[in-house]
């Protein structure tokens, strides 16, 4: 068998298995579960002994065993817990899953990076190892940082204006928990992410969960200061027995000047940014452009001339 032939087979593995590999994330981080299944998963409901429950068994069994491998400091476990809700998985084995997928892949990637790259001496097979496992373990987190930047940002775009909706309703004459139901309703459609927050903060309430407590449970899934400042407004003013509305109405303004903080923040990091891309893309095109006729000429005409000379 030819070189050819053993690369092209080792090109069609390496996208056989990275695809599987994938779809399997997708199944196991999305699953796809009836509203039965997530009753019993939180122990609430009628539970099936059979294949929701065996299924749920053998994934918390395999995830288990292979998260010990990446996470084995409780902090470390606990923080990254809390990264990954913050990230918007809320299921209960999602750092074990994720622990996992980090030890898999690894292990998949220097598989793959050892059929890929050249095997001429053990450098380069130990090498090529390295480099898969490193890919492998560093690519779920890169995936879920991604995510989660990509979730505070929607968040705290959405927010001022949710808070202005906030401060009307309660100036308006409704109760903190019915203020909280309906900016959840009116802020569905333009930001999901922080409706649904706010709809898990009214749940906990109605479920007995202590307002102020409810509340922190908000700023510990969002990882955002603006909430967590909010939080606390909320919970001094429950405390104290001051008014919400005018608590709200005042950090309602110093949320909108932080806005306006950050828009000029970043409207002033244009033009380093401008000079950085004109200094390696476009100053060297016009370098070209001024200065290449004339290096023509003399290359076309003063240097034979000086040669003949």
């Amino acid at each position: 068998m030819n070189a050819s032939v053993q690369l092209a087979l080792a090109v069609l593995a390496t996208l056989v298995s990275v695809g599987g590999v994938a779809w399997a994330l997708y199944l196991v981080l999305n699953p796809q579960r009836t509203a039965s299944d997530r009753l019993a998963e939180i122990g609430v409901g009628p539970t099936d002994p059979g294949q929701s429950a065996i299924r749920s068994a053998r994934l918390q069994k395999l995830t288990s065993s292979a998260a010990r491998l990446a996470v084995s400091d409780q902090e470390q476990l606990v923080a990254l817990r809390k990264r990954m809700l913050q990230a918007g998985f809320r299921d209960r084995n999602a750092v074990e899953i994720y622990s996992a997928a980090r030890t898999v892949g690894a292990l998949v990637f220097a598989f793959l990076a050892f059929l890929v790259l050249p095997k001429e001496k053990v450098v380069y097979v130990v090498g090529s190892a390295l480099l898969g496992a490193t890919i492998g373990y560093y690519l779920p987190a890169i995936w879920v940082t991604n995510l989660l930047d990509r979730r505070r940002s929607d968040l705290l775009k959405a927010f001022p204006d949710a808070l202005d909706l906030l401060v009307s309703c309660v100036e308006a004459g409704l109760g903190l928990d019915a203020a909280f139901r309906r900016v959840a309703e009116e802020m569905e459609d333009a930001a999901p992410d922080l409706s649904r927050e706010l709809q898990y903060v009214t749940v906990e309430v109605n479920a007995g969960v202590p307002r102020a407590e409810a509340l922190r449970h908000l700023g510990d899934r969002t990882g955002l200061d603006d909430i967590t400042a909010l939080v606390n407004v909320l919970v001094q003013a429950e405390r104290f027995g001051t008014s919400v509305s005018r608590a709200l109405r005042v950090h309602s303004e110093h949320v909108r000047v932080r806005r306006m903080q950050r828009a000029e923040e970043k409207a002033a990091q244009v033009s380093p940014k401008l000079t950085v891309v004109m200094i390696l893309f476009i100053l060297p095109c016009l370098i070209i452009v001024l200065i290449g006729p004339a290096v023509i000429n003399v290359k076309n005409i003063l240097l034979p001339a000086m040669a003949g000379q």
